[in-house]
């Protein structure tokens, strides 16, 4: 299994318990990959809880500080896009320089529209 990463609506599934997220985050851990998320992307999920479902999951989680070269290529890849969701730039620049990591997310439309705005297929697992 390639690195994984989740994106907001993947944080929100979790806390909603859904079970397609719990098992693909078990699968993950199965096989010792550990699921990253941006720390924009936790923010965008977190409401300052408790959110114990989130916080369950984020226990297995590796938290993904953001860098000047992420912010920089989120923003390009905004452009190329025509959009504004930063948050989503950044899960699909993350994802692209982990090696076409594995996205987890319920709306893989705005993840795939990022991704080939930049060039990049990135593989999707809709929850």
């Amino acid at each position: 299994m390639p690195a994984v990463i989740y994106d907001t609506s993947a944080l929100v599934a979790a806390e909603r318990n859904k079970p397609a997220l719990w098992e693909i985050h078990a699968e993950a851990l199965a096989v010792g990959v550990r699921p990253i998320v941006p720390v924009v992307v936790l923010a965008q999920a977190w409401r300052g809880g408790p959110q114990h479902n989130l916080s369950r999951l984020l226990l297995g989680c590796r938290i993904l500080a953001d860098t000047e070269e992420t912010g920089r290529a989120a923003g390009a890849a905004c452009a190329a896009a025509r959009t504004s969701d930063i948050v989503d730039a950044i899960v699909v620049v993350t994802a692209v320089r982990l090696g076409d990591a594995l996205v987890v997310t319920t709306d893989p439309g705005d993840i795939e529209h990022l991704a080939t705005s930049i060039g990049a297929k990135l593989p999707l697992h809709a929850v």
